[in-house]
């Protein structure tokens, strides 16, 4: 091996929530290093969110990551000149990253008035198991399915 592995870095917990979940999500929904625009909309979007289910933000936020989250994805092995899609298990540190990645794309295409918006409407969506985060995640477990002939290929 040549290289040596990237390290892990740790993360701070945001302020107001002391949460780590959120200090990374807020992270990932950052453009151009804003970090405390990025903070002030999604502090915004919980509010929306407790005023819109009548819940705690957190509780609906935890939902809606964990019913995102991907259990198994495909991977391309390439076998003997011919590439198959071969189904494998995600770690957690990636499922987490994929659910929040795919909610904050998602929020990105939704039509609604402000991000903060755009957001609460995905994550209040993703709670109750329906809105396209959560269709993604369906897809993503149906494509692993169909290709679990390959599971044989898995290294």
């Amino acid at each position: 091996m040549r290289k040596r592995r990237a390290e892990k870095r740790y993360i701070k917990p945001d302020p107001k929530y002391n949460d780590l979940l959120v200090s990374k999500f807020i992270n990932y929904m950052m453009w151009d290093g804003k970090k405390s625009t990025s903070r002030q909309m999604i502090y915004e979007c919980f509010d929306i969110v407790e005023k819109r289910t009548k819940k705690p933000a957190m509780d609906v936020f935890k939902k809606a990551v964990s019913n995102v989250q991907p259990m198994v994805e495909v991977r391309s092995r390439r076998v003997g000149g011919a590439t198959y899609q071969v189904p494998m298990e995600v770690r957690q540190e990636r499922r987490i990253a994929l659910a929040l990645r795919w909610i904050r794309n998602y929020s990105r295409d939704r039509k609604d008035k402000s991000m903060a918006q755009k957001l609460a409407a995905e994550l209040i969506a993703a709670s109750n198991g329906e809105g396209s985060s959560v269709k993604k995640k369906d897809d993503t477990h149906r494509m692993a399915e169909a290709n679990k002939a390959f599971a044989h290929f898995k290294w």
